[in-house]
């Protein structure tokens, strides 16, 4: 493939209004729901990147810790198969929050395509903004994704299309521990 001019879209669905609150899980899980964003196996070629930003809303009921990250190969709000960067698993920076801004950004290139369960490798880092309240002024804690090097080059299936998405995980599992995802933009570059 001739590299130097890039075909960019973003994957479908586009999103015209929020998606419904996820909550009472532990486990990292897909929080977007469905439909899910699809990348076709035609598309998947040594040197495709993707561009994954999200953004939502959290609220929380006592001092929880909280992850976010980006997962590839999953069934709408259940574990994925493969987690391609998450933050660490850490208290969130305030007790109690409702309605709360979080943001996530991550790229990555797929530098491999063989067969089989672990033939594909992603690599790949990115980050998450979290506020830490509602009020003017408000600070934001930022937390790098994944969290160590090693963490950023993945293996996983490539052998079918497969589904893209945001995850994450709650310490304690509550009906109070919600996340909503506003907007998922997977921006597919080869």
């Amino acid at each position: 493939m001739a590299r130097g001019l890039y075909v960019v879209d973003q994957l479908p669905p586009i999103d015209v209004a929020s998606r419904a609150a996820v909550n009472t899980f532990t486990t990292f899980q897909d929080v977007y729901g469905a439909p899910q964003k699809i990348i076709p196996k035609s598309r998947m070629d040594v040197g495709m990147t993707l561009d994954v930003e999200a953004f939502g809303q959290v609220s929380t009921t006592g001092s929880p810790t909280f992850s976010l990250g980006v997962w590839f190969n999953g069934g709408a709000l259940a574990a994925p198969t493969t987690i391609l960067a998450q933050t660490q698993l850490a208290a969130y920076p305030v007790a109690t929050v409702t309605g709360a801004y979080w943001h996530l950004h991550w790229m990555g290139v797929l530098r491999a395509i063989g067969t089989g369960a672990a033939g594909g490798t992603w690599h790949g880092h990115g980050y998450a903004d979290i506020a830490n309240t509602v009020t003017p002024f408000s600070t934001q804690v930022t937390w790098i994704m994944p969290t160590t090097l090693a963490l950023r080059t993945v293996t996983c299936d490539v052998t079918a299309d497969r589904a893209i998405g945001v995850g994450a995980a709650w310490g304690t599992s509550s009906a109070s521990n919600t996340i909503t995802v506003d907007e998922l933009y997977v921006k597919a570059m080869s």
